[in-house]
């Protein structure tokens, strides 16, 4: 539907002067450099960008109209000065397209590990239900059949997207949306009027504090999920609303107290006192298996996935599905038995080697901590970990995560992880120090390989029949930074190479990294 310029400045508390020229907007922009003739461009301020300096080229390329948090000076298009430009994106995308989120069932889902997973397991759920579900993750998105890639290194897609792939989904007569939400999306304001119904999270641990500063300002940002709760307008199709929390996470506490009143809280967990809770967890080769229950029920659930952490991501989904949307109990969790998995977590790789090698996305100490105790639950024999840690990147996890392998992995290989701009070399000598503090003995327990595809390869040698091997850190992404340069690289992609090579066997091409 056409929407004009001041419909859209009137979604920002903005008039239009009488006299000013009031066009049919074309889009809502971040980046000058894809501004189309018509469009609104927005200018961002944040770290070292300063959008406003990008206003002439927007009107160049045909921007209608400026959004800035400057006072305003002489245009010749129409300028709008507000406090958060953010939320204005947020608001003028919402608006541009004719507020999505106000026609859909949202759940968004936000924690340090495991959204992703949990976000799948969801959707799964609904879509066995026979409700027309779409999915925003940090992977990519889903809207009926059709998959868009989001990215690469992305968090949550920024704001114009996120309420395009909304509309895409009214479009396509969605009902039900499961969408990611970082903590930089909630804090930049990514997923800004989204019209949350079902808040959710996995956990909060040790993460992005280069951005966040503390744990607590990190917290707080994840708590902006629950509280907007209480912002969600009347809906057609109801109001949910409720709070997914988990009981065994520190979390919880904080999380019940941002959550508004008049939202429901539902607990999950192991603990004594959580409404949907696991007990008799079996492991096996093909996957878990434990008791769900609640107060009315007792359900066996099984599905193909492997370690204790995952069936916290399936109590979290099916106390959203079932507690949170009503959802029969017992159909939901017979569905998880056919879950067909999520590329790149424990994900394995098999040509035919004498041990077991995986890929999981593990890149924060509890993440890394987590897939390997499940490693080390899928072999009597060793445990081989290759992982690195990011560049321009919550620099204390470097020595923790370093840390963790020297307590729980047999063999470490420290490696290139997106250094961008950062000295490799400095990175891994802080991991060092992290191994060497926890008994690692450099050259007999641990290494440091810069070349990430030769510390797969040297992964591959050291294996022996019935160890495991698992490379951390990367899961399905599709680029390595180096210096500001994305390269293509897909880590199943060097370990399928690795073992091709050693097996003696056509396989794909080892990528190529700068060394």
């Amino acid at each position: 539907m056409p929407t004009s310029l001041s419909s859209l400045w009137n979604a920002i508390g903005q008039t239009l002067p009488p006299d000013a020229p009031d066009p049919i907007v074309s889009g809502v922009f971040l980046d000058s450099r894809k501004v189309q003739p018509g469009g609104i461009f927005v200018a961002l301020t944040g770290g070292s960008v300063d959008g406003h300096k990008y206003v002439p080229d927007a009107i160049r390329r045909g921007a209608a109209a400026i959004v800035g948090t400057r006072p305003p000076v002489e245009l010749p298009v129409s300028y709008a000065q507000v406090q958060d430009a953010r939320r204005a994106l947020a608001q003028l995308s919402a608006a541009f397209y004719a507020y999505p989120a106000h026609r859909l069932t949202v759940i968004g889902v936000t924690g340090t590990d495991g959204k992703t997973t949990t976000v799948n397991l969801l959707y799964h759920i609904l879509r066995s239900a026979g409700i027309p579900a779409g999915m925003i993750s940090t992977v990519n998105a889903r809207i009926g059949g059709q998959a868009l890639d989001t990215g690469f290194h992305v968090t949550t897609p920024e704001a114009p997207d996120v309420q395009r792939y909304l509309a895409m989904m009214v479009e396509a007569g969605l009902t039900h949306v499961v969408l990611e939400a970082t903590s930089h999306g909630l804090e930049q304001q990514r997923v800004g009027e989204c019209a949350f119904d079902v808040a959710v999270v996995t956990n909060i641990t040790h993460e992005h504090l280069d951005y966040h500063k503390d744990y607590r300002h990190y917290r707080a940002a994840k708590g902006r999920l629950f509280s907007m709760l209480a912002e969600t307008p009347p809906k057609a199709g109801g109001n949910p609303r409720a709070a997914v929390l988990n009981r065994d996470d520190a979390s919880y506490g904080y999380l019940w107290e941002v959550t508004p009143q008049r939202a429901r809280r539902l607990s999950y967990g192991f603990h004594p006192r959580a409404m949907y809770r696991a007990l008799e967890v079996e492991h096996t080769p093909e996957g878990v298996a434990f008791t769900l229950k609640t107060a009315r029920h007792r359900e066996r659930v099984r599905a193909p996935l492997v370690g204790g952490y995952n069936i916290s991501n399936m109590l979290a989904a099916l106390t959203a599905a079932c507690g949170g949307l009503g959802l029969p109990l017992p159909a939901a969790a017979a569905s998880l038995a056919d879950f067909p998995g999520i590329p790149g977590r424990m994900e394995r790789i098999a040509l035919g080697q004498a041990f077991t090698a995986i890929v999981d996305f593990a890149h924060t100490p509890n993440a890394l901590r987590r897939a390997l105790e499940t490693a080390r639950t899928l072999t009597d024999g060793r445990v081989i970990a290759v992982f690195g840690s990011a560049g321009l990147r919550d620099r204390q996890k470097r020595r923790m995560m370093a840390e963790t392998a020297a307590e729980l992995a047999d063999l470490t290989i420290l490696t290139a992880e997106d250094p961008r701009t950062e000295s490799l070399a400095d990175i891994l000598a802080e991991m060092a120090v992290g191994a060497q503090s926890r008994g690692g003995a450099e050259g007999e327990t641990f290494w440091r390989i810069p070349d990430r595809r030769e510390a797969i390869r040297f992964g591959v040698a050291q294996a022996r029949p019935g160890d495991v091997l698992i490379v951390c850190g990367k899961g399905h992404e599709q680029s390595m930074c180096f210096g500001e340069t994305e390269y293509p690289w897909d880590d199943r992609t060097a370990l399928r190479a690795a073992l091709s090579e050693h097996l003696g066997l056509d396989g794909p091409s080892m990528p190529f990294l700068p060394t």
